[in-house]
């Protein structure tokens, strides 16, 4: 019986060896195999890679050069050139008026008021509530604007009224691309502020009458004037409609401001030859102000007697009436005289 089993022991354990011996040599012939192909499917790729750039080199004609393209370019998508992101005939973008603006480059608040016509903080505010809707896609080819760029061209653009040649230069960025950012930012503006533009009520509607009241000017709730927007000409219109006084195409924008100058009313489009009467008389502040919906507070009666419900201040280039006051064009005024101007106005 003891030979029996160290007869058998040692029947099982060559065979034991053998299966390991087999299984070794099954994995070093699967191993040597899948190199073997590893090393053929590149030796396959390098031939493709230089049959297809040999295509491109040797196209005789723009017809064969396109068809080698796509075949590149179809061998770029199918994995046998590896994908790698065409940065090489990009230009990169470089800083510009924009690093000169960042926080990181430690600007003040004076110099975002030369540029932007405004602090940082008020930037900084307009950025974060418009940041949601211009966020850019990301491409292959280059890293898109940034939300608080674009906010930041579009505002000097407004602030200084370069032409899109001139400020695009400014921040590296192409005209078509200055173009798109001015009408996203404009977009995003009205979307979130919507519902500024506004005349004041409750609260608010009482610190700006009195705010006018001290300066002298009683039951007043605002001041209008027109501003020129230069724009380049459309190209079926006529020249003499946008020609302005300042020799330049523009079109005009009506603006009502309180005290603070928080913009309450606007009124846009009219084109720069026409004068300032003529835009608020097509305006729909004038619209309110004969329906009588314009001032809806209690009447008061000013000094020398004119009765009204309230008033905007205008310069010399609107008309009096009942709802616009204009300056009087002289000095030193006697009192009874100023008294007499007043309803002269009134009566107008």
């Amino acid at each position: 019986m003891e030979g029996c089993d160290g007869g058998g022991r040692a029947v099982l354990s060559r065979t034991a060896r053998t299966a390991v011996t087999a299984a070794a040599v099954a994995v070093v012939r699967r191993y040597e195999a899948e190199r073997a192909a590893g090393r053929m499917k590149a030796v396959l790729s390098r031939r493709r890679h230089r049959l297809l750039l040999q295509r491109v080199l040797d196209a005789p004609d723009c017809i064969t050069t396109s068809e080698a393209v796509v075949q590149l370019c179809s061998a770029i998508g199918s994995g046998v050139l590896p994908r790698a992101t065409p940065r090489c005939w990009m230009r990169r973008r470089t800083g510009g008026t924009w690093e000169d603006l960042r926080v990181c480059d430690d600007a003040t608040d004076d110099y975002f008021r030369e540029k932007l016509c405004m602090s940082r903080r008020v930037f900084m505010e307009i950025t974060e509530a418009s940041a949601p809707h211009l966020q850019r896609q990301v491409t292959f080819y280059r890293e898109p604007l940034q939300p608080d760029q674009i906010v930041v061209y579009a505002l000097y653009r407004w602030a200084t009224g370069e032409s899109y040649d001139n400020n695009t230069s400014s921040f590296n960025i192409g005209r078509a691309s200055g173009v798109r950012a001015v009408r996203d930012v404009t977009a995003a503006l009205l979307r979130v502020y919507g519902d500024k533009i506004s005349w004041p009520t409750g609260v608010r509607k009482h610190v700006v009458l009195r705010a006018f009241q001290d300066k002298g000017f009683p039951n007043c709730h605002g001041a209008v004037d027109c501003t020129h927007i230069y724009v380049d000409k459309p190209a079926i219109a006529p020249s003499e409609n946008y020609f302005d006084h300042k020799h330049r195409f523009s079109v005009i924008a009506q603006v009502v401001v309180d005290l603070d100058l928080r913009v309450l009313d606007v009124f846009v489009g009219y084109t720069g030859s026409c004068h300032n009467i003529r835009v608020i008389q097509l305006s729909s502040l004038s619209k309110c102000a004969e329906e009588g919906t314009l001032f809806r507070g209690p009447p008061i009666t000013l000094p020398g007697g004119v009765r009204t419900n309230g008033y905007i201040l205008g310069d010399n280039g609107y008309p009096p009436s009942e709802w616009i006051v204009v300056p009087y064009g002289g000095i030193n005024q006697h009192p009874d005289e100023e008294r007499s101007c007043g309803r002269h106005g009134d009566e107008q």
